[in-house]
């Protein structure tokens, strides 16, 4: 369990961080930024949690939240898992798995799309859809991260799948308002 008695420290003061590993980087750092970028898109979440309608999908994104701690973390520790004299807490196969059983199980009661679709719809789904581009952002922080430093591979599954589950759960709400809108190619010409 964490526990954080004070807020401020003021040891960031002057633009540096410490990593999971004890190690300190810049602010500015492409793994600062990546699961910085993670904490944006969990904001995100909390942001559309606040209108989803659907209580399963409600379980799955408190779900999801917990899992993004458990990703920044991840992103956080530059060690190898070998190194380390705790293990390291990694995003593992199993729950990138959930997303998919998750965005199938969402996927059984929407009809096939015929269009791309419109960032928007209702309150619940628009908010989905912005989480839904942050976390593609997310992803390409922690591809850019993975380039010149160690990534575990899972993290950067998770995210890709994570992207296409926030998509689906956004077309899963707007569904069910019937709001959802579909692209039509060159209609203002």
């Amino acid at each position: 369990m964490v526990r954080l008695n004070k807020i401020y420290t003021r040891t960031g003061d002057g633009g540096q961080t410490h990593l999971s590993d004890g190690s300190r980087t810049s602010k500015t750092d492409c793994r600062v930024v990546a699961f910085g970028a993670v904490d944006e898109l969990n904001s995100a979440i909390g942001l559309a949690v606040r209108e989803v309608k659907s209580k399963q999908l409600l379980l799955d994104l408190t779900r999801v939240q917990n899992e993004l701690f458990d990703l920044g973390a991840d992103l956080s520790n530059p060690e190898p898992d070998q190194q380390a004299k705790v293990a390291p807490l990694r995003i593992i196969a199993k729950q990138v798995e959930q997303l998919e059983t998750d965005v199938d199980q969402m996927n059984m009661s929407l009809a096939p799309l015929k269009s791309f679709i419109l960032p928007g719809g209702s309150e619940a789904g628009a908010r989905l859809h912005l989480a839904r581009a942050i976390c593609r952002r997310a992803e390409i922080d922690s591809l850019l991260l993975a380039k010149s430093q160690p990534v575990n591979k899972q993290a950067l599954v998770y995210l890709n799948r994570l992207s296409d589950f926030l998509f689906v759960a956004a077309r899963l709400e707007n569904d069910q308002e019937n709001t959802e809108i579909l692209w039509v190619p060159g209609a203002s010409r």
